[in-house]
């Protein structure tokens, strides 16, 4: 006699028609967190051109309003949602918001990080604090909130976490930063694997040294760095340029969409470097 498996009865889908590599997320609902500046608004540009709704979030309503109008202009539907990922009932709200405009979620991204320095030796309490709870706590519980509807109306998910390539180890100065996304990849797996038979798809992307307005305004007031910056840092690197906003976002899509496939509980290094190997 057969023992009977432990795993929880699915339905059995019938295979879809391959979906084109346009429309990737025709009618879906899509909340890009952090989603006003920088590669947060590279994702929802990307979302809405491949057919999404999105709703952003963010701390600054002239960035979010102003990101909202140039994504209406083109007929799409989009909204922003005002909230601070560092408080975690503002976490939950950002997702709630979303359900109660669109009726669903569909997608999310959690695309919100601090990145200021602080190493083992000088972080205080509070610098770790802050990093945690935008870097971790924070996207805990817009998952949570996103997956509790996801089950309730028994429909399958996308989520995408922004981790990074110093979640591996890091530099020295970035030692809280470090401390909170590796956190976030571990979450990324362990949610993966609980909401699988949920068909909730959750990866997460490392990314590498990517050009942004936010990783500009690091680079000027932690490290010095001239209007030259980003020449010379293109320069340093195998591919002669950094990480571009519109090559992630694309990325991202693809993940949150179904030409993805089954793909979960992945923590994908996005980057021209590779990890572990030497010269």
């Amino acid at each position: 006699m057969y023992a009977r498996s432990s795993r929880p009865r699915v339905a059995v889908h019938r295979i879809m028609s391959p979906v084109a590599l346009t429309d990737l997320l025709k009618n879906k609902v899509v909340l890009v967190v952090g989603g006003t500046v920088g590669l947060g608004a590279g994702i929802a540009r990307a979302a809405v051109r491949e057919g999404a709704s999105v709703v952003v979030t963010g701390r600054r309503p002239e960035a979010g309003e102003a990101l909202v109008a140039e994504l209406s202009e083109s007929g799409a539907s989009a909204a922003y949602v005002q909230g601070d990922l560092g408080d975690a009932r503002s976490a939950v709200a950002m997702v709630e918001e979303t359900v109660a405009r669109h009726g669903r979620i569909d997608c999310l991204v959690n695309s919100a990080g601090l990145t200021t320095r602080g190493t083992l030796l000088d972080t205080t309490p509070e610098l770790f604090d802050d990093h945690v709870a935008v870097n971790l706590r924070g996207p805990f519980f817009t998952m949570q909130t996103a997956v509790q509807d996801m089950v309730r109306r028994g429909e399958p998910g996308t989520i995408v976490n922004i981790i990074t390539m110093s979640q591996h180890g890091g530099q020295p100065f970035l030692a809280p930063y470090v401390s909170s996304k590796a956190g976030l990849a571990g979450l990324t797996r362990n949610a993966a694997h609980a909401h699988r038979w949920d068909r909730i798809r959750i990866n997460g992307l490392n990314i590498g040294w990517t050009e942004t307005e936010g990783e500009d305004a690091i680079q000027r007031r932690f490290h010095g760095a001239g209007d030259d910056w980003v020449e010379k840092a293109a320069a340093s690197l195998p591919m002669g340029k950094m990480g571009q906003v519109d090559e992630v976002a694309d990325f991202v899509v693809f993940l949150l969409s179904e030409r993805s496939g089954v793909v979960t509980g992945s923590v994908i290094d996005w980057d021209q470097t590779v990890r572990g190997a030497l010269d």
